[in-house]
């Protein structure tokens, strides 16, 4: 398990809030794993400050990746090691937040969501 639990910052909260309203997705936690699915998408390695913890919105990392929560753990392991960051625990809790971040920070921007179709957009193509 990456974490028990974990808090979003301030900004991460009121991006959500947004992105809520955008798409009619009522539960933070599936809004939170297409975030973290899209930075993971992303070939660069999220740069950055550790985001804060200074919202009232704190999730278990069960609620957070539900049923899959072995399969989210591995994708974050092996993309850390696959950047040469290595797979310590607190290599792997750094940067899940900082995917997470990133991918939160993306969706909020007001040219990527405007509705739950833009978030569908964003899913990989069959090549």
């Amino acid at each position: 398990m990456i974490c028990k639990q974990f808090k979003l910052s301030l900004p991460e909260k009121e991006k959500l809030i947004r992105i809520k309203s955008r798409t009619g997705i009522q539960n933070w936690n599936i809004i939170c794993r297409w975030a973290l699915c899209w930075s993971l998408g992303e070939d660069s390695i999220p740069a950055g400050v550790d985001p804060q913890s200074d919202s009232n919105v704190e999730m278990s990392w069960l609620t957070f990746s539900g049923e899959y929560h072995e399969i989210y753990e591995e994708l974050i392991r092996v993309r850390c090691i696959n950047d040469g960051l290595g797979d310590d625990p607190d290599t792997l809790l750094r940067y899940f937040r900082l995917h997470l971040s990133r991918g939160i920070n993306h969706y909020s921007s007001r040219d990527v969501l405007k509705s739950i179709f833009d978030l569908l957009d964003t899913l990989p193509t069959e090549e």
